[in-house]
């Protein structure tokens, strides 16, 4: 009996390391809570705190408190009693918009606020778990665990079109298309300036190092993954511009790092410094307009409007195009009335 109980109190005592961070040479002494929070999705100061003070969180290996400052080479985990989730996906009824589908793939058009797949933070609600109710079985890539049927991905606030392959043959051929850049993709963004012309972005895309939910342009391959990004104008607004993205490359939040690199970030892209005015007069009624149009497009306004790829069975070039959705269609049509009546008073 005293040996079940000892057991018994092991079992209890197990935990799974749910998060890994091995700190960075330069990072400068901060206070744990506020550095977990540039680093942790969907994680309150609070929660933080709360896990803190439970001892989940550990820094080389021992159990700190808020007041702990993070200091170069530092290893914090995130313990918790249960195994992590990341891989294992649990089947939810939640609506998609097919907008195409046969026996080999399926193109649909995602909805703002959906995160494509599951992952810290993020166990349910996602794409790929509608996809895990709606198919008995999906095929993965190898490496990618957990994520069945994808083969790219958009983020959790930008729309519009992903392509879903349904079996071993479809996502083979599809991932040769996206490694070899022969897909289609095209993005409407609306961006904070008055772009002057047409243009290529490029550069290698990596971790910001203070803020690692971001990404950063870097000269260094070291650094990160080169990327490419074709960008022209498709209407000018005054104070934003409305443009079209090709991506030739597809690297994490790509089109968003590129375009703030240049110095014209998307409209109400917080992470990336387009939730502020950045273009634009000092009025008040100004910055109403400005405040009326975040209300309307809560999220960074970025739409993945065109999707195209050769069919894996077929051979045919396939090309869909997704509307606006509602939410970017209302601020932009806010903006062309603004600089309308802006261009009349000054005539």
């Amino acid at each position: 009996m005293a040996e079940d109980l000892e057991l018994l109190e092991q079992d209890e005592q197990e935990l799974f390391e749910h998060l890994r961070i091995e700190v960075d040479k330069g990072q400068a002494l901060l206070r744990i809570d506020k550095f977990l929070m540039n680093r942790v999705e969907n994680a309150s100061r609070n929660k933080i705190q709360n896990a803190i003070d439970a001892g989940s969180v550990l820094v080389n290996d021992n159990v700190i408190k808020s007041s702990y400052k993070v200091k170069p080479f530092d290893v914090i985990s995130v313990v918790l009693p249960d195994p992590p989730r990341d891989t294992e996906v649990y089947p939810e009824d939640i609506p998609l918009d097919i907008v195409f589908e046969d026996d080999d793939v399926m193109v649909l058009n995602k909805v703002a606020g959906m995160v494509v797949h599951p992952g810290f933070n993020n166990y349910t609600g996602t794409l790929v778990n509608a996809l895990t109710h709606h198919f008995n079985q999906l095929p993965t890539l190898p490496g990618n665990a957990g994520r069945p049927g994808l083969v790219h991905r958009i983020d959790k606030d930008t729309t519009g079109l992903l392509v879903i392959a349904k079996s071993e043959w479809a996502m083979t051929h599809l991932a040769k298309q996206f490694f070899d850049h022969s897909i289609t993709r095209k993005y409407v963004a609306l961006v904070w300036g008055d772009i002057e012309q047409d243009g290529t972005i490029t550069g290698y895309i990596g971790r910001n190092l203070k803020d690692r939910r971001v990404m950063t342009m870097y000269d260094d391959p070291e650094n990160g993954k080169w990327s490419v990004t074709h960008y022209k104008v498709l209407e000018r607004l005054g104070y934003v511009t409305l443009i079209e993205c090709q991506l030739e490359t597809g690297r994490t939040h790509q089109i968003r790092t590129h375009l703030k690199s240049i110095g014209h970030p998307l409209f109400n892209d917080a992470p990336y410094g387009g939730d502020r005015i950045l273009k634009g007069t000092v009025f008040n009624k100004y910055r109403q307009f400005v405040d009326n149009c975040f209300a309307l497009l809560p999220r960074q306004a970025l739409h993945a409007q065109v999707l195209g790829f050769v069919h894996p069975k077929t051979k045919q070039y396939l090309n869909f195009e997704a509307p606006l959705p509602e939410d970017f269609r209302l601020a932009l049509e806010k903006w062309r009335a603004y600089s309308s009546s802006s261009t009349q008073e000054q005539d």
